[in-house]
């Protein structure tokens, strides 16, 4: 069973992100961020993106106008979920080779479900995944052990042949309050070098991931 976070893991989704906060602000009146700048604020969601947003540009956000522009940022990012948002290399041959190999693969992500079902459908990778599994269909979201125990047991897998892979602190400490592996990729969105987040193995490409798999999960 190995089970993959979303953006930044399986997807550089930063460009429709920051394009959807980007349109936000500008209805709002105020400046563009630019992608590099808002990058590793992509796996803090929405919320903290639009603040974000608002305190680079001097300007007060209150927190019911903090609901209603997120509101709008889902509606806006919806409509482009897919336009600049792109695989990372060699996702499909490494996620072909893992089920040719036997793996069951999975998505725990903190997107919600709906928005990681329409984008991983909308970029053809939603037939690979037994499971999608939100933090809105989990007890609580990562780093909360039981999301990843949740997508584990609706993929029909067990936590001791388990192996999680993502790009920050949140998957690698779910992983570990899970009792489960992980491998942190260095392509990813965190605050924090991936190098320092503490996971199990660190890999560059994607084409590193089967032969760490097979390490980790003792299947060598």
């Amino acid at each position: 069973m190995i089970v993959f976070d979303l953006d930044g893991t399986l997807i550089d989704t930063a460009p429709d992100l920051i394009g959807a906060l980007n349109m936000v602000l500008a209805e709002e009146g105020l400046p563009p961020v630019a992608l590099a700048d808002a990058r590793h604020l992509v796996g803090h969601g929405a919320k903290a993106m639009i603040q974000s947003g608002f305190r680079q540009a001097g300007a007060d956000l209150q927190t019911d106008r903090l609901e209603i522009l997120f509101g709008r940022f889902i509606e806006v990012y919806l409509g482009r979920i897919a336009q600049e948002s792109a695989m990372f290399d060699a996702l499909e041959s490494t996620l072909d080779l893992l089920a040719a190999q036997g793996a069951r693969l999975a998505v725990c992500t903190n997107k919600r479900s709906d928005l990681s079902v329409a984008l991983l459908d909308a970029m053809g990778l939603l037939a690979r995944f037994v499971a999608v599994i939100g933090a809105d269909l989990a007890p609580a979201p990562k780093p909360d052990a039981r999301h990843l125990l949740a997508a584990i047991e609706h993929a029909g897998g067990s936590p001791a042949r388990a192996l999680m892979v993502g790009d920050s602190i949140s998957d690698v400490m779910a992983a570990r309050n899970a009792g489960v592996p992980v491998v942190v990729v260095s392509f990813g969105y965190t605050d924090v070098p991936a190098a320092e987040l503490g996971a199990d193995a660190l890999i560059h490409h994607f084409t590193e991931l089967p032969a760490i798999a097979r390490r980790l999960l003792r299947c060598v």
